[in-house]
């Protein structure tokens, strides 16, 4: 999008700024919250770190904490200075114009965000879609559809780079051009999961990789539901496309609505566990939505980009069953839109399973249906 120039003065600036930002930020005890606190109370991290310990309790620091404040951590701070020098690598404080104004008015905003990539896509208007690390692969389907078509008219997609949904919908997303932001709980100079590296990769070049953690932190449980803040706080609404009951997913959404964003969700079917997730918070008042258009014309109001036209369902998901022989759109219609095994398959049809198993296999080579985990069938929509 755009690059933003350096001159040897700005950086001996802006690195004179960052330096006590990047140490407060690894005072041990010291969370999101108690710093936007802090701040509110003596104004810029250089006070806090002048501030006598008296004065730093009043304003909330915790008193095991004090210690990072009398001894802070130079060397660790140094360090996320030498990775911000790196190619395509930017560190962006509370009160640096490039930080996101959206995640800017959530109750506790990263004090800093570390960005790889082209932080400008951090002002772009941002759809999170989440969803189930183990989705069905219609779920998966279904996200990278969404995402695409979405992108295509200008929507940022923003996720969490997990397997399942999240890569999904990175990937629909990098077909179209709004391009996508990755929220790690991570640090940046590495990849979780490594498998998603290339991804990670090209989602630089397309977008933007953000992490609240700075570099050298490794995977770790408690990370992931903070992360999940800053996906539905840089978005101006979310999608969950498949999420079973307990599910991170739902957290992100919750906490989207608690912000005051939009929730949206698609429905599936009863017997679908991962289903469950989504009819729950359609109960609780989210969105239901079946195609990208319910969600644009949704979001219409809070965009620059203008409604589109409803697209025709050949536009939505093409549909290349009509040139299929007519025994293999039966059999496409005994499937139905669930898994489904053979042994099912074969009280529905009347065939043999030998007949099943050869159209089966026909139908998966011609991009018809997927086999999944034991033996069972989808039909691809």
């Amino acid at each position: 999008m755009s690059s933003h120039p350096h001159t040897p003065e700005n950086d001996a600036d802006r690195r004179e700024c960052l330096l006590p930002w990047l140490a407060l930020l690894r005072v041990p005890g010291m969370g999101s919250r108690r710093i936007s606190r802090l701040l509110e109370a003596l104004g810029t991290p250089q006070a806090a770190f002048s501030a006598s310990p008296s004065r730093l309790l009043e304003a909330g620091v915790p008193e095991p904490a004090l210690a990072g404040f009398l001894h802070p951590d130079h060397e660790g701070a140094e360090a996320d200075l030498r990775w911000a020098g790196g190619a395509g690598n930017h560190i962006l404080t509370l009160d640096d114009p490039r930080y996101p104004p959206r995640l800017r008015e959530i109750p506790d905003p990263p004090p800093l965000l570390f960005v790889h990539g082209d932080p400008d896509y951090l002002h772009q208007p941002q759809l999170a879609v989440v969803g189930s690390r183990n989705p069905t692969a219609s779920g998966g389907e279904l996200a990278r559809e969404f995402a695409a078509w979405l992108s295509g008219r200008g929507l940022t997609i923003c996720s969490g780079l997990a397997t399942g949904i999240d890569a999904a919908a990175h990937e629909g997303a990098l077909q179209g051009q709004g391009g996508t932001v990755a929220v790690t709980g991570t640090g940046l100079d590495r990849v979780y999961p490594a498998r998603h590296r290339d991804l990670a990769h090209r989602i630089a070049a397309n977008g933007a990789l953000v992490s609240e953690f700075p570099p050298g932190t490794p995977p770790q449980a408690s990370n992931f539901p903070r992360r999940n803040r800053i996906i539905s706080g840089l978005s101006i609404g979310t999608l969950v496309v498949e999420a079973a009951l307990r599910s991170g997913s739902l957290i992100t959404a919750r906490l989207a609505r608690d912000q005051g964003r939009e929730v949206f969700a698609i429905p599936g079917s009863i017997h679908n566990p991962l289903a469950r997730g989504c009819h729950a918070l359609i109960r609780d008042g989210a969105k239901l939505v079946e195609t990208g258009q319910h969600v644009l014309e949704e979001l219409a109001p809070l965009l620059d980009l203008a409604a589109r036209p409803a697209a025709t369902a050949e536009e939505e998901t093409p549909d290349k069953t009509p040139a299929l022989a007519e025994d293999y759109l039966q059999l496409l219609d005994c499937m139905g839109y669930e898994p489904v095994s053979v042994d099912e398959l074969v009280q529905r049809s009347g065939l043999t399973p030998e007949e099943l198993s050869s159209m089966l296999l026909m139908l998966e080579l011609d991009g018809h249906l997927v086999s999944g985990a034991g033996g069972r069938y989808t039909r691809v929509r």
